[in-house]
């Protein structure tokens, strides 16, 4: 299977890009706008819609589906939808070479991004690539310090060996943006079926154990940034810590807990290095909600169950 970058190669390969989109705004749409303008070219955009009625909504009015012809649109209902068995779903649609995950709020910073993915793919045992994230403009010191910790500038592939140097950041991929190769992907059996979470870092990890890379691309680069209150952070965390035990052949071996509380240490002389102590509280405040909510979703079967609906931000996973 080869890849081509250039015109003058005779390039077979295709690639689709799959994106599991929920009341989807205006970043959606100019994510399709970007995708269209890549310096390769995308064969398919296939979205896979939770709730017809906003999506509806979105393109009311628009001439959308008579600009892009090059996308296909599943819709399904909330109740449906799986961050595992969603994508697995859309990869399902699509008979590329390659294809692309994202999600609907993240947007392509320039028009390489594709071939980016897609040169990191072309290496050796290399399973899937995943983009550089920036903060927005607009973003917080804080979020834009945490973007540049967790997406550094430079690029790296990571394999088995990286283990004990790397621990649990040897598993780290987003699929906020992240490149698939679809034959590994098949043999591998593709992302876990059922999950709340973390279906990137679970594939990700069966990877690296069947003795594939996990490339980051710090030249493939998407603008994707949050600004969460203490209670979404809460929420977040814990169906974060609900993956994090249901997995624990992934997660167990590797805690996360030393690396969180490196970046809130960094975070914080960080901030006293640009003079904004007065953030500091509020650093520390969120990283007590972030917490909390990582150690009762770890714990969760210890929990009643209207207590775990409660914390979680995915209500249906737990069949509500």
């Amino acid at each position: 299977m080869g890849y081509c970058a250039t015109m003058e190669d005779n390039c077979v390969d295709k690639v689709d890009i799959i994106i599991p989109a929920y009341k989807p705004g205006e970043k959606f749409l100019a994510l399709i706008e970007s995708l269209e303008r890549q310096s390769v070219s995308v064969n398919q955009i296939i979205v896979m819609n939770t709730e017809q009625k906003y999506f509806d909504r979105l393109i009311y009015g628009t001439s959308f589906h008579k600009i892009y012809h090059n996308i296909t649109v599943k819709h399904i209902s909330k109740r449906e939808f799986d961050h595992g068995k969603t994508r697995n779903q859309g990869v399902k649609l699509s008979d590329a070479d390659y294809f692309i995950m994202m999600t609907d709020d993240a947007v392509p910073a320039d028009e390489y991004m594709v071939e980016e993915l897609l040169g990191q793919l072309h290496k050796e045992r290399v399973a899937v690539a995943y983009a550089r994230q920036l903060a927005d403009e607009n973003s917080s010191a804080v979020e834009k310090y945490t973007r540049n910790f967790n997406y550094p500038e430079e690029s790296v592939i990571k394999t088995q060996e990286d283990l004990g140097r790397l621990g649990i950041k040897t598993f780290f991929c987003s699929n906020v943006c992240a490149a698939y190769n679809r034959e590994i992907f098949d043999t591998l059996g593709g992302f876990v079926k059922h999950t709340i979470f973390n279906e990137d870092m679970v594939y990700a990890a069966k990877a690296v154990h069947a003795g594939y890379g996990i490339a980051y691309s710090a030249q493939a680069r998407v603008y994707h940034s949050h600004t969460f209150g203490y209670a979404e952070q809460f929420h977040r965390n814990f169906d974060l810590g609900v993956s994090q035990a249901d997995h624990p052949e992934v997660f167990a071996a590797y805690p996360s807990e030393s690396e969180g509380i490196r970046l809130v240490r960094l975070t914080i002389g960080h901030l006293t290095q640009i003079g904004m102590k007065r953030k500091i509280p509020h650093v520390i405040l969120q990283s007590g909600f972030k917490y909390m909510g990582y150690q009762f979703g770890k714990h969760y079967r210890m929990l009643p169950r209207k207590m775990v609906i409660a914390m979680s931000s995915n209500k249906e996973y737990w069949g509500c």
